[in-house]
């Protein structure tokens, strides 16, 4: 029961880290956090997914430039639903390996001395340490756990996010009478909770500065009950 409960707790910490830091905050700067939360979630998504904020953030960048077009790094309306829901991890790394997108959409992410000589060059060092201490913590099953944490950015975000949020679902703006839209963002139900909030995508690309996800009576987005809680702790500020 004690590592079940231990899964669920770090893999939302997991997405919390990855919907409030590396999208709302450094993706769209909707977001300032105190140093020392800000810092607690880069070694956090160090440890737990491998990620590089730069990367990832200028991945997102260009798909909101291209979104559901030629040029956007994983549309399912481009490499297909299945593609994106099962290998979405792949196209990431793709477009990680470009570096004209990285250098174009990635301005403004970390570049302290850490960043520079700990989490970029050794990113995969943090996923070796998680999986030590998830065997310390529980011996055999740690490594269980720690696969557990290790698909479950790639498979809900690069994946449902990036291919179902973009395929299936309701839409509160349709492109055909909001200019701004013009993709095929879908929100995949009206609670976000599983995914941090991000379950609302199609609010999200109607209007992406906003840090708040939910934007009718009947949805809700625990992202941004995360971030009200940091903001009442003064460990967060909502910049729009």
């Amino acid at each position: 029961m004690i590592e079940i409960l231990y899964t669920l707790i770090v893999t939302h910490i997991t997405i919390i880290c990855v919907t409030l830091f590396l999208h709302r905050g450094q993706a769209h700067k909707g977001i300032e956090f105190h140093p020392v939360l800000s810092h607690f979630m880069r070694l956090w998504l160090w440890l737990t997914t491998g990620m590089i904020t730069r990367q990832w953030v200028a991945i997102h960048r260009c798909h909101h430039v291209y979104s559901d077009r030629v040029g956007d790094p994983h549309s399912p309306h481009i490499y297909g639903i299945w593609r994106v829901l099962f290998s979405g991890t792949f196209l990431y790394s793709n477009a990680a390996k470009n570096q004209d997108i990285i250098d174009r959409y990635g301005i403004g992410t970390p570049d302290d001395w850490i960043e520079r000589n700990i989490y970029t060059p050794g990113n995969f060092a943090g996923v070796s340490i998680m999986l030590l201490i998830d065997l310390a913590l529980f011996g055999p099953w740690g490594a269980l756990i720690w696969g557990i944490q290790m698909i479950w950015i790639p498979f809900w975000a690069a994946g449902v996010i990036n291919g179902l949020a973009h395929w299936i679902g309701y839409r509160n703006y349709d492109s055909d009478s909001t200019p701004r839209v013009r993709d095929g963002s879908r929100n995949l139900c009206n609670l976000g909770i599983v995914v941090g909030g991000e379950e609302l995508h199609n609010n999200h690309h109607a209007d992406p500065s906003n840090p708040k996800l939910s934007h009718r009576w009947f949805e809700f987005d625990i992202g941004w009950m995360w971030l009200k809680i940091f903001e009442f702790l003064r460990l967060a500020k909502i910049r729009s």
